[in-house]
């Protein structure tokens, strides 16, 4: 089991960008697909973007295409989510998950690591 742990989020105006962390440990992060994921309240927990560790392929939720970019560093065992142009719509609790693939990477049901979660509020 691989141990995930967020960090990066906060308050930040609309317009604004932020840049989540998750750090890895415990895994071999080349044999996972790795997601974040996000949840605001009385909402179901949503796809954001995903990346194929071994192949750097990525994955985005049509909300995230063009504003989100998901990254991975060289050393393999952190993943980034660098969000910019902020909406209040993003508000959420985000979360950093993993699986072994193949997986749906848009489905939160098929991961089975989730970190704790990090509060991103865009105010308006």
């Amino acid at each position: 089991q691989v141990r995930l742990v967020e960090s990066g989020g906060g308050l930040v105006q609309t317009g604004g960008s932020l840049r989540l962390a998750c750090a890895a440990s415990g895994g071999t992060l080349s044999d996972y697909s790795m997601g974040w994921f996000r949840q605001a309240p009385g909402k179901e927990r949503e796809h954001v973007a995903s990346i194929n560790w071994s192949r750097g392929t990525k994955y985005y939720a049509d909300s995230a295409k063009g504003r989100f970019t998901v990254s991975r560093d060289s050393a393999g065992n952190m993943m980034y989510l660098q969000m910019n142009s902020l909406k209040p719509e993003d508000t959420a609790v985000y979360y950093c998950a993993a699986a072994v693939p193949p997986v749906r990477v848009a489905v939160a049901s098929e991961y089975d690591n989730w970190g704790q979660g990090t509060q991103v509020t865009v105010s308006s």
